[in-house]
């Protein structure tokens, strides 16, 4: 059984979390600052979960950002994992590393909140991605970019074209494009989260690359102001 939730003070509002990027997060604890925490955790001790929220916070944030593209959605799940931890906190394995135990816990509540919200109109995956011929080659040849991808993504500005390329992505695509590309999941593993084959993570993902291309290409060709 989880441990009673502390009092509402314990709460911490996530809006002040907005810009991660200006943030250091201290999620990469060494193992015995984690199990210290763990065990405040365990025996009800208020400040250890502020703490958790404080150091765990905006790399959580980070990551349901990623797959729900709405602020307040994002903001939400990253709640609602919050006190799913809090509540399973007793069942922390301490062979686990607790920065990855919660991101598993906020990637499973984006997904729920996916999954629950209602359907947003949406384009349609064919909007973005090129046409193909028979043989499966493309109509037109990709047109080669002005810059590296590599060189391009270590600029602040272009990171933020590519997250909101990836926002533009119809959920399902997005969904694996950001759990495969961005958070790092096998194939087995997304599909496991997703609850579809691992086919289609692969045909999802292949998709939803090439779509994110053509979206990026305008601005990569320097055609975007």
């Amino acid at each position: 059984m989880g441990c009673a939730l502390p009092d509402g003070a314990a709460y911490v509002s996530l809006k002040g979390m907005i810009d991660v990027s200006s943030i250091s997060p201290k999620s990469d604890s060494s193992n015995g600052a984690d199990a210290d925490l763990v065990a405040r955790l365990q025996a009800g001790d208020e400040q250890a979960f502020e703490q958790l929220v404080r150091e765990h916070g905006p790399r959580m944030l980070a990551v349901a950002r990623r797959l729900l593209p709405q602020e307040q959605d994002a903001q939400d799940a990253v709640q609602d994992a919050f006190l799913s931890a809090f509540r399973s906190i007793d069942r922390f394995q301490e062979k686990s590393k607790l920065a990855t135990w919660l991101h598993q816990i906020v990637v499973n509540a984006a997904l729920m909140k996916l999954r629950r919200r209602s359907r947003r109109p949406e384009k349609t995956l064919e909007d973005f991605t090129p046409a193909f011929q028979q043989d499966g080659r493309p109509e037109t040849t990709p047109s080669r970019w002005a810059v590296s991808f590599d060189t391009a993504v270590a600029d602040r500005e272009t990171r933020e074209v590519v997250r909101r390329g990836v926002a533009q992505l119809p959920d399902d695509y997005r969904a694996v494009l950001v759990l495969r590309d961005l958070e790092g999941y096998s194939t087995k593993e997304t599909a496991e989260l997703l609850q579809i084959s691992d086919a289609n993570v692969k045909t999802r993902l292949h998709r939803a690359r090439h779509a994110l291309r053509t979206l990026l290409d305008p601005y990569m060709n320097g055609a975007a102001s």
